[in-house]
């Protein structure tokens, strides 16, 4: 039965065509949804005959948030590591290792429990689409079960076999890169969407990067890249010549970086929380988008260098440091993140698309950045159903 929801103060459409300023907001907005999509959006005042309404008592209402990039399959803790950061430790990616074992020591069902609390932490937050990453088993058997848990929770499952050199291979590196193009890739392609690599100091190189991206592209999956993160290198020159749909972290950018970027279809994700949890250098987000770069943010979701579910954080973040407008961070949040996934269907109110929302208790979306640390989400929905909704 279509629903009509009611009585809402603004609607972030991401639709230029229907509202006003870059986030195409409505004011005194109505939309009807529909066996779970989008099926009318406009002003209330013209809103169709509906016998089924659902007042939003004036409040705010946005696309729900797309998480591109979020590690939630591990166990363990490395908050020793993180109160070492600091105290003035550089963040190097060797930590991973700590991870990859306790990982690997935890059950399925251990797993299976740590994800979901992930999945809930992310609903209240108006997290409604996420992908997530293996890399912390390192092993074919590891790799294959933490890429099938993550699949039960999303169809933007990915594999990141190559997240760094486990300690079995440190001293034959490319020998883990040829398990993780063959026995590996066969064993958790089945269950994944994309392919990943870790291409940057302390992980894998350029060429190593290329024979695990195309190993996954052969295999099926969609290719993605860690890139540009702990210094300059060529991970977004490879992610272009590839056409991954992402580049991530891009904290380390030259010119030409910017301009490749700037003339491809892949998307720079930026994870604030990492420049936060390590005190590394923020990237000019600003820069990246009058450039003519497509921007996502994203929660980076992980144990070691950015332990947080909440996207509404990495949006005060990108505003305050990484020198967004709250709108630009807003829309990198929710559009951004469905183009770094090349989805169409989420991260926007348009007819026909998933009606995936969160209703925020303030009078605009601004209130995101401008009320940094505050539980603004009332409630946050899926195909038009409620997945969490505030002290209900």
């Amino acid at each position: 039965m279509p629903t009509a929801f009611t009585n809402i103060g603004s609607l972030v459409t991401n639709d230029l065509e229907r509202g006003t300023g870059l986030l195409g907001e409505i004011d005194n907005a109505a939309f009807v949804v529909d066996e779970g999509k989008i099926a009318w959006v406009g002003s209330a005042l013209d809103l169709p005959a509906v016998d089924d309404r659902f007042d939003l008592e004036g409040k705010t209402v946005i696309p729900g948030f797309v998480d591109s990039h979020a590690h939630l399959a591990f166990a363990g803790d490395r908050s020793e590591e993180f109160a070492a950061r600091m105290a003035g430790t550089r963040y190097e990616a060797g930590g991973i290792k700590t991870t990859v074992a306790a990982t690997r020591a935890a059950s399925d069902e251990e797993l299976r429990s740590q994800i979901a609390s992930r999945v809930a932490e992310f609903h209240r937050s108006g997290i409604t689409t996420f992908e997530s990453k293996s890399g912390y088993g390192l092993t074919v058997a590891d790799e294959a079960r933490t890429v099938r848990l993550n699949s039960e929770v999303t169809s933007e499952s990915t594999f990141l076999g190559a997240h760094v050199v486990p300690a079995e291979f440190a001293a034959n590196p490319d020998d883990y890169v040829d398990l993780v193009c063959n026995e590996m890739m066969f064993a958790s392609a089945p269950n994944a969407k994309w392919i990943d690599v870790f291409c940057d100091r302390g992980a894998f190189d350029y060429d190593q990067a290329e024979q695990v991206l195309r190993a996954g592209m052969a295999a099926g999956l969609m290719p993605r890249i860690h890139a540009n993160q702990l210094e300059a290198g060529r991970g977004v020159e490879l992610a272009v010549k590839l056409d991954c749909a992402s580049a991530d972290h891009c904290s380390h950018l030259n010119v030409r970086d910017i301009e490749l970027l700037a003339g491809s279809s892949t998307v720079a994700t930026l994870l604030p929380s990492a420049e936060f949890s390590t005190r590394a250098e923020y990237p000019d987000a600003r820069r990246l988008w009058g450039a003519g770069v497509t921007v996502a943010i994203a929660t980076d979701c992980n144990p070691g260098s950015s332990f947080t579910t909440s996207m509404a954080f990495c949006v005060a973040v990108a505003v305050r440091d990484m020198h967004f407008t709250p709108e630009q961070a807003i829309w990198s949040a929710t559009k951004g993140g469905a183009m770094a996934l090349r989805r169409s269907d989420i991260g926007a109110f348009g007819l026909c698309m998933k009606a995936d929302f969160v209703v925020l208790d303030a009078p605009s979306a601004t209130h995101i950045a401008y009320r940094p640390g505050v539980d603004l989400v009332e409630s946050t929905w899926i195909s038009g159903k409620a997945v969490h909704r505030r002290n209900k």
